[in-house]
């Protein structure tokens, strides 16, 4: 991907949704809810604070992160789903 976000903002490859229960019953696409984790693909250089100095990001390619449900807007690169979001809408970063 070519991309790079402006200022305090990142690409996140979301997770596949899950095609299966825990407990074996196939979901139909119809019902599978969108994921709420994804990969960190791309970020901006910081947000700008009011007195001019650049806040650093505390996220970075590679990260898996946690966002909200409806965070971001979605667009396709190549066929495939991406979401851009502000840093702002990330609730956790998946530790490994």
């Amino acid at each position: 991907m070519n991309l790079t976000p402006l200022h305090d903002r990142i690409i996140v490859k979301p997770a596949q949704a899950e095609e299966t229960t825990k407990g074996g019953i196939i979901i139909p696409d119809t019902a599978k809810e969108k994921p709420m984790q994804g990969e960190v693909v791309a970020v901006g250089k910081g947000k700008v604070a009011d007195d001019g100095k650049m806040i650093a990001m505390s996220v970075k390619v590679g990260d898996v992160v946690l966002y909200g449900k409806y965070a971001g807007t979605e667009f396709n690169v190549d066929g495939e789903e991406y979401l851009m979001m502000r840093e702002t809408d990330v609730f956790a970063i998946v530790n490994k």
